[in-house]
């Protein structure tokens, strides 16, 4: 599970832990000293925990294989359908929601993932990802391990305060294979001084894969700029589309040739829900391509109605595979809600063109203003490229405004400490671009100082929670 951080709230992540513990019922915990008072409140007579376990308690032992083989274990008879861990996403759920995936669903997914990747034995991977997050624990740990390929680690934490080291590593240790959700490649561009890539060779690299997060063609491009001189190929950018739900991937691109990329009619797309390819002149999009599905996993889209809707057209993305969840533990309501005629219902919004996917977002996240269906992603992404804001540190979302008849959107920025002074300008020019690059006028931008938004677990930041801190705040 996450650790509690500072980009996380205090009060939610201690209310989505007590309600993970009432929903999964832990028989024992294993956690280290300094979290003991996180977990002081959930031992109550009728939580059914009989054992909390300190790390720094146990007594390291070494066990020889003779004395190994003559324990009976029994982990080792399980069969192939059992549980084997539960997944914790953090979506706006939080903790509540355990993904149940059995051994075989785990075994098959790193199967088919393998292959879509071409993973070999002389791969090295490099990660700093976090390993209570899909893509840390699945792709850059469980992998490599059940492979046998070779694994660099480290901190997440460490990582932050200085995104250098993964390419001082990469470098190193020749990595081959890296994950990087799509945050990172603007944080990396802007974050990693020439200073400290001195000496760095990244032309090892055969692959660096955007993943867990709407991906953007400028953030590639941003990327490809940075780091081209330091041996960096273009044609190592590589894209998936993965979810908790399927073990981790579902599709994967740019590995057996270059990322498609599809330049979009965004007027076709707004209001018919159709991604109809522009021309130069039209106001378009750029929607970078997640590629096809990986072995034995099955991608449909779908109407509200649940039919199967052509080539191009918007809809929820549906999976069926190998590698899917067997349920959500303990939670039957949430499991049958989730599925239809077999087909697990992902909540995210998308399309497929030439056979590959192209994901819009979320569809719980969509603005619908006066008709037009507005994503979020995009105005984040035109707000956060204005000179002041803090990249990544942007949110927009719907308000319900009941005298239109329709939504408003409002859009929260964290403004960079030594822009405090330009406040006023920074807001006008973020409702000139949005206004002039999108299909609204936007009059509510509300400009916060660093560190104002939530964010989840695994950095992402947390769009109904911060509609919530708004809404408060805009009471008083």
């Amino acid at each position: 599970m996450p650790f509690l951080t500072e980009k996380l709230l205090p009060e939610k992540y201690r209310s989505d832990l007590i309600a993970l513990m009432s929903i999964s019922r832990p028989a024992g915990i294993i956690t280290y000293r300094e979290f003991l008072p996180e977990i002081d409140g959930l031992n109550s007579p009728n939580s059914g925990l009989k054992a909390v376990l300190i790390c720094e308690d146990i007594e390291s032992q070494k066990i020889s294989l003779d004395i190994f083989r003559a324990y009976h274990f029994p982990g080792l008879d399980r069969d192939s359908g059992d549980i084997v861990l539960l997944q914790h996403s953090s979506g706006s759920t939080g903790l509540q929601k355990g993904v149940a995936l059995s051994h075989k669903a785990v075994f098959n997914q790193v199967q088919h993932y393998s292959n879509a990747i071409r993973l070999s034995k002389e791969d090295v991977i490099v990660s700093w990802l976090p390993l209570y997050h899909d893509m840390g624990l699945i792709a850059c740990f469980l992998m490599p391990i059940l492979f046998g390929a070779q694994l660099i680690l480290m901190s997440p934490f460490d990582w932050v305060k200085a995104p250098s080291r993964l390419f001082q590593s990469v470098s190193e240790y020749h990595g081959t294979l890296s994950w990087l959700p799509n945050f990172a490649y603007n944080f990396c561009a802007k974050k990693v001084r020439d200073a400290d890539l001195t000496g760095v060779d990244l032309s090892s690299l055969r692959a660096v894969i955007n993943c867990s997060e709407p991906m953007r063609f400028e953030s590639h491009q941003m990327f490809l700029e940075k780091f081209a001189p330091y041996g960096l190929k273009d044609s190592s950018i590589s894209t998936c589309y993965a979810m908790a739900e399927n073990v981790f991937a579902v599709t994967q691109d740019g590995i057996r040739k270059a990322v498609t990329y599809d330049r979009i009619n965004l007027e076709h797309f707004q209001h018919r829900k159709y991604a109809k390819p522009a021309s130069a002149e039209e106001k378009s999009i750029v929607m970078v391509s997640a590629g096809k599905p990986i072995e034995n996993t099955d991608v449909r889209i779908i109407d509200t109605a649940g039919k199967t809707l052509s080539e191009r057209y918007l809809g929820e993305i549906v999976i069926r595979s190998d590698c899917m969840l067997t349920g959500y533990y303990n939670r039957k309501d949430e499991t049958e809600k989730s599925f239809l005629d077999g087909w697990f219902k992902t909540g995210d919004l998308g399309y497929i063109a030439g056979g590959e996917l192209y994901i819009s977002g979320r569809k719980k996240d969509l603005i619908i203003v006066g008709g037009k269906n507005i994503y979020p992603q995009d105005i984040e992404t035109l707000v956060s490229e204005i000179r002041g804001v803090h990249p990544g540190r942007v949110v927009a979302f719907g308000v319900y405004n009941e005298e239109k008849g329709t939504e408003d959107v409002v859009v929260i920025a964290e403004y960079e400490e030594k822009f405090a002074s330009r406040i006023s300008e920074i807001t006008s020019q973020i409702r000139q671009i949005v206004t002039k690059s999108s299909a609204i006028a936007l009059r509510t931008v509300y400009l916060v100082p660093e560190k104002w938004l939530i964010k989840t677990s695994s950095g992402k930041i947390a769009r109904s929670a911060n509609k919530e801190k708004f809404l408060k705040e805009s009471e008083k």
